[in-house]
């Protein structure tokens, strides 16, 4: 059955490239518009999953549509169908001495996989990406989300054949392990593989499968707050980075805060009580916050306090003693996704983003903005933590790879 999937992807692929570029932006558009028509039953097939899963569960706000995020999903498909389509993109042209004229140009890498976890947003944003970069894409959903990628896919198919696009362009593969497992060996089948989701399932990923692999990984963030931090900005920052959304990968995992900024720190962490935060504290920023922050939130930090991605209500706080311990703390933990710096010292903020060894590396910024919509991408298919092929947010360019077109007028090699 998967093998009979993935056969009609590679047919479909084989489509996109000749597709008219009004035809793939009619066709993106079209999936906006019945998102927000057909809204009630995308949100009814979310609750069905929704009913199967805790509301405690860190996964529950991933799974979940709301109205507003499938405006906000529609939006971001309108803003990929207006991007410049990269595939035809001339890189390089030069002709050698014999008047051979080579070209580089930019070209779909045929057939994407993705395998990930309760996010059918991620459905929609892999689907746009990859029909305006004209690549097919078999979606592997996990299934907890299945009932909403069902739904989904199903929309989108529809909208494809009335558009007069091959509908096997996206596919979305059955729940369980096997679809999975016959996923990362697809080799001949599937050109390029993309797992989203928790770092066990990236590590099952990367040692498992056959095919070649982007990790976009998981992301422990740290927020360095220098001795030259200004407190306004920190707060802020700190408190954004930590509560905005908790449940995804740029969210701030631990404060790393200068000892001489300790008394501070109670300032620094006031409006995360709002929220609930449970703070993990290092001995010396425990005795600042004792008294100073809500009891009950309060914990001693454990070496497994460190290095660790909460995808919750929940942060960890590290004292250092100077930029230099900093950065080797943040070397030591660092996921290499997001971090960041607050100070005003300009000659430390660019040492930080010299030697942080990250996809993003802030200044000033809360973290939460390692997205491919809030970076101009649309979308994204993910964030690569790799330094192999892309790197951060990966956007339609980040889709394609490249061939040479070498033209002559019978050239022979001696």
């Amino acid at each position: 059955m998967i093998d009979n999937i993935l056969d009609s992807l590679i047919d479909a692929s084989y489509t996109l490239p000749l597709a008219e570029e009004g035809r793939i932006t009619a066709a993106l558009n079209a999936v906006a518009d019945a998102i927000g028509r057909e809204s009630e039953y995308l949100l009814a097939a979310n609750a069905a999953d929704l009913a199967l899963m805790q509301p405690d569960n860190p996964m529950y706000d991933r799974l979940m549509l709301t109205g507003e995020r499938l405006d906000g999903i529609a939006q971001d498909m309108r803003k990929v169908a207006a991007l410049p389509n990269p595939v035809g993109k001339v890189i390089d042209e030069r002709v050698r001495p014999n008047g051979m004229k080579l070209t580089r140009v930019r070209v779909p890498f045929g057939v994407i996989g993705v395998i990930y976890e309760a996010r059918p947003n991620v459905s929609f944003d892999v689907f746009s990406l990859c029909l305006k970069s004209r690549n097919a894409c078999a979606l592997k959903g996990g299934s907890d989300a299945f009932n909403s990628n069902k739904a989904i896919v199903d929309l989108i198919q529809r909208e494809l054949l009335k558009a007069g696009l091959n509908p096997h362009v996206v596919e979305l593969l059955p729940p369980g392990r096997e679809a999975a497992s016959e996923l990362m060996r697809a080799v001949g089948k599937i050109d390029l593989l993309i797992p989203r989701g928790s770092a066990g399932l990236i590590s099952s990923v990367r040692e498992q499968a056959l095919v070649p692999v982007i990790e976009t990984g998981a992301g422990v963030c740290h927020t360095y707050f220098d001795s030259d931090g200004d407190l306004t900005k920190g707060s802020s920052i700190v408190f954004n980075a930590k509560t905005r959304r908790v449940s995804v990968c740029n969210a701030l995992d631990s404060l790393v805060i200068h000892a001489d900024r300790l008394n501070d720190l109670p300032a620094l962490c006031r409006p995360l009580a709002d929220k609930n935060v449970v703070v993990e504290a290092d001995d010396e920023s425990w005795g600042v916050l004792d008294g100073n922050y809500p009891q009950n939130l309060l914990e001693h930090a454990v070496p497994e306090s460190f290095g660790k991605e909460f995808l919750a209500y929940r942060m960890s706080i590290k004292t250092v003693h100077s930029f230099d311990e900093a950065v080797s703390h943040i070397r030591r933990y660092t996921s290499r996704h997001s971090e960041c710096i607050i100070t005003e010292d300009r000659e430390k903020a660019a040492m930080f983003q010299q030697c942080i060894d990250a996809a993003c590396v802030y200044v000033n910024v809360s973290t939460a903005f390692t997205d491919g919509a809030q970076f101009g991408l649309g979308a994204e298919i993910g964030i690569s933590t790799q330094k192999l092929h892309a790197r951060g947010p990966m956007g339609l360019e980040e889709l394609t790879t490249y061939k040479w077109l070498i033209n002559g007028d019978g050239q022979t090699r001696s």
